[in-house]
């Protein structure tokens, strides 16, 4: 994990509070996951989409901040694939597809702990400038 995500993930409360972990976290390049509790659960006993999103969009965040310049998500979308219960181990790993000037596409994949699809995400951030924390 590069210094930019260490103090990114520090001042992420929502990251914090959900478990959120950061395996990897390099430019173009994040993994991070979380083990479903019963907190994140809906009214049908699964994981949460939105907090499935929240797994992906973090991912997202350290791949595209890892380099110490800030970038915010303009867009995204979800695919959801199958279900996640309590007690999954999901894996959520971002890629940087594509970039064009401040504007950057990743594609987002969440996975269980067997190596199956739970949801892909595809997403796009805008590169602000500017040091995600100052050295």
């Amino acid at each position: 994990m590069t210094d930019a995500s260490a103090a990114m993930h520090q001042r992420d409360s929502v990251a914090r509070e959900l478990g959120i972990e950061i395996t990897h976290a390099e430019p173009g390049l994040a993994v991070v996951s979380m083990t479903v509790t019963e907190a994140m659960t809906n009214g049908l006993g699964v994981c949460h989409g939105g907090v499935l999103f929240t797994l992906a969009d973090t991912a997202m965040a350290h791949a595209s901040n890892a380099a110490n310049e800030r970038a915010l998500s303009t867009t995204a979308s979800i695919e959801w694939i199958t279900s996640a219960r309590i007690g999954d181990h999901l894996i959520a790993t971002s890629r940087t597809l594509a970039q064009r000037g401040r504007n950057t596409v990743h594609d987002i994949t969440v996975t269980n702990a067997d190596g199956d699809a739970v949801a892909l995400v595809r997403g796009q951030t805008l590169t602000l400038g500017g040091a995600v924390f100052d050295a």
